[in-house]
């Protein structure tokens, strides 16, 4: 047997696992499901939403990240990030008490900034790792009848996706690398790619609220590793259909595009926090956009939900083609080799 490829697991051995699961509790209203970004959990008048989820690639602002891409997950089933705990694993031989201080710092900064409440966790030094590893679980709630279940999307409705794709990639990209891209780029330029965590920001709490006070949201996904084209995917099994997006509609930045082009990268195959698709009744698509961004975050609709046997395609040039699928996050070739 071949050794399996850093990043997520292949789709076709996550899948067989996932149905090997049994699952009797019928208090577990979501269990585990490709294209659902949580567990949802009945807890009399609410729903407690729970995930769990590690930052591996990044390391500068390891702890920040690891609270970000957790609330993240809560906030696209329409629920409210509360309770966070965290797994630290820190690299034998390479770490100090700096270092441990600076992951909590980040940690409790983030949480503070979401209104989250750290409440336990674990640390300790392992050895066999090169750089930390941390894990969260985060917790939230939301009322009965705010969830939003990937599921419920139908033919037809519309996706929106919102700020821009590649976001987080690039900013790892720019930070793990900067002594390399200071050899082809002014530092102006890396800040500012460095910056993309915050600004535009890979945080999608508040546009996943925003959408869901403004509609019946049919869907939200956060497409993570794998980037746009492994989102949409995923959001297309859970919803068993097919999808049509349009290229030109798809935001990227340009500084996003410059380094994609530079490193041979496609940026639909990037890691990309911060953007949150979103997915409506076409009746509502244009009041959810106008909410968001009056909310100050930048919206596009981009494509449609289709019937299934039309598979996964992008319109490029008025051409409609197979969208491209990424068996590992484009920024793997980076950083493993």
């Amino acid at each position: 047997m071949h050794p399996l490829k850093v990043g997520k697991l292949p789709s076709a051995l996550l899948g067989d696992l996932i149905q090997s699961i049994t699952c009797n509790d019928k208090r577990v209203i979501i269990g585990p499901k490709i294209g659902e970004d949580a567990t949802v959990i009945d807890f009399g008048d609410k729903y407690l939403i729970v995930k769990t989820d590690p930052v591996t690639f990044a390391t500068q602002e390891i702890g920040w990240h690891t609270v970000q891409v957790n609330a993240n997950d809560i906030a696209t089933m329409g629920g409210v990030p509360k309770w966070f705990l965290v797994s630290i694993l820190l690299p034998e031989g390479k770490t100090d008490e700096g270092m441990v201080r600076k992951i909590f710092s980040d940690i409790n900064r983030a949480a503070e900034e979401l209104s989250i409440t750290l409440c336990g966790g674990h640390t300790e030094i392992t050895y066999g790792l090169s750089r930390p590893i941390v894990t969260g679980q985060m917790l939230g709630e939301v009322d009965k009848n705010k969830l939003v279940n990937n599921a419920n999307a139908k033919l037809g409705d519309e996706i929106l996706l919102t700020k821009s794709i590649a976001l987080e990639g690039m900013a790892v990209l720019a930070r793990e690398k900067e002594s390399e891209l200071l050899r082809r780029y002014d530092s102006a330029f890396i800040k500012k790619v460095q910056n993309f965590l915050y600004d535009p920001g890979i945080s999608i709490v508040k546009e996943a609220l925003i959408a869901n006070q403004t509609a019946r949201v049919s869907a939200m996904h956060d497409p993570t590793e794998g980037g746009l084209s492994t989102g949409l995917w995923e959001l297309a099994k859970v919803a068993n259909t097919g999808v049509t997006v349009y290229a030109e509609r798809i935001p990227c930045l340009w500084e996003a595009r410059t380094l994609c082009a530079d490193f041979k990268l496609d940026p639909m195959g990037v890691v990309a926090s911060g953007a949150l698709l979103i997915v409506v009744d076409p009746s509502m698509s244009e009041s959810v956009k106008r909410d968001i961004e009056n909310g100050g975050i930048d919206c596009s609709v981009i494509g449609k939900l289709t019937k299934i046997d039309e598979g996964l395609k992008i319109v490029k040039n008025g051409k409609k083609q197979d969208l491209p699928l990424f068996e590992v996050d484009e920024i793997a070739s980076i950083f493993c080799l």
